[in-house]
């Protein structure tokens, strides 16, 4: 089954607003794509209090939060140039949230963003960010 018809199966898909049916298309593309990558998926739309990760995915022995930025175009810059100061503390906290229901493990952890690109419900391109960015402060230990 290819990605448009699995994004079609989907319940509810067609009656959602334009921005969220890019957001669901960028994710499940983005998933794909890192699987076919060698990356081990473990959960999407992780929600806690404090802030909510699109996708997680094991890479070896680290844990990988992904941001996923899907757009029509890059006439406003770059979709990871969304991922501002404020959006990376969430995704910190959210990180950490994360961390915590697993009790902690000791393990690796880093933040990656993926740019999906479209042409209506078609993607066009998809870029991978590995580490985009560090945990944020005050969360970072050291």
């Amino acid at each position: 089954m290819n990605v448009l018809a699995l994004l079609r199966s989907l319940p509810g898909l067609r009656t959602l607003p334009e921005h969220l049916r890019r957001g669901r298309i960028g994710e499940t593309a983005a998933r794909k794509h890192l699987r076919r990558q060698g990356l081990k998926f473990l959960t999407a739309n992780y929600r806690s209090p404090r802030g909510e990760i699109d996708l997680v995915f094991r890479d070896g022995d680290c844990l990988v939060f992904i941001e996923v930025k899907a757009r029509s175009s890059e006439q406003w810059g770059r979709p990871a140039s969304a991922v501002d100061a404020e959006r990376r503390s969430r995704l910190t906290r959210a990180g950490l949230d994360y961390l915590a229901r697993l009790r902690n493990p000791m393990v690796k952890v880093r933040f990656d963003i993926v740019e999906v690109l479209l042409d209506g419900h078609r993607v066009t391109e998809i870029r991978h960010l590995p580490n985009a960015f560090p945990m944020s402060r005050p969360n970072r230990y050291g």
